[in-house]
């Protein structure tokens, strides 16, 4: 077999997800958009969360790009993409860039290279809250050596969709911790639920964090979580992702 049938083998062996997945990683299909994170003492802004976007129709839905990234063992590469991408766009804002767990693993983070290395302004590393319970000595491990070479900061994200261990979070010391979408919505009609928010509040406090409340989508909403002592705000009644960054739409 001739090295040019041997190369032509190998290509109808790849699936159409990795060839799609190199398009990409490859071909400047990526983009990034940016939602505004707000004060909730003054409307003003206090940092961006950068949001992957891909051209490819088949990826366009971000858990849809992971999933095949982490079939085909791309996520390292894929991750390190994205971060491409957004600090080329972001420059002298402070920044929250999620972090697949399946990134932990595969060491492209902590490549000294790395774009988070070199920002101008303060990065936020963001994780979901699942991380420290199911990939917890790794987390340690990877965090602790990105932290040692710059001044990033650790954001928990999604606390209370699920079983969450306060233990292993506190551990962790973030700087900053976002509430589920779901412990949000409709916070204005609950008055549990507005106590339930208020307490979590009050312990993320005493762990020395900041508190982001996500999916604020009307202003009783707003009015609630501030209410709550949130320190800040993220959700479409503030600002959508889009980019050039948006302004911030404060109804207060």
């Amino acid at each position: 077999m001739t090295s040019g049938t041997a190369a032509n083998s190998t290509d109808k062996k790849r699936s159409p997800s990795l060839i799609a997945m190199e398009s990409a990683l490859n071909a400047a299909d990526l983009g990034v958009v940016f939602q505004p994170i707000v004060n909730l003492q003054n409307g003003s802004l206090f940092a961006v969360e950068a949001l992957v976007r891909c051209e490819i129709p088949r990826f366009q839905w971000p858990p849809v790009l992971f999933e095949h990234a982490v079939a085909h063992h791309y996520c390292g590469r894929l991750g390190r993409a994205i971060r491409d991408v957004t600090f080329k766009l972001c420059g002298g804002v402070p920044v929250f860039v999620n972090i697949h767990p399946a990134e932990l693993s595969q060491r492209w983070l902590v490549r000294p290279d790395d774009p988070i290395f070199s920002h101008d302004n303060d990065v936020y590393l963001e994780i979901t809250e699942s991380v420290p319970f199911s990939h917890y000595s790794l987390c340690v491990s990877v965090l602790s050596e990105i932290r040692r070479r710059g001044q990033l900061k650790l954001v928990i994200d999604d606390l209370g969709s699920g079983f969450s261990n306060l233990k292993r979070i506190s551990d962790l010391q973030p700087q900053v911790v976002k509430l589920d979408m779901e412990l949000v919505a409709g916070i204005d009609r609950n008055a549990t639920q507005r106590r339930l928010v208020a307490s979590i509040v009050r312990l993320c406090i005493d762990m020395g964090a900041w508190v982001v409340a996500e999916g604020i989508e009307n202003e009783d909403e707003l009015s609630a979580v501030i209410d709550t002592g949130a320190h800040f705000g993220q959700g479409y009644l503030l600002a959508r992702p889009a980019y050039p960054i948006p302004e911030i739409q404060w109804p207060i």
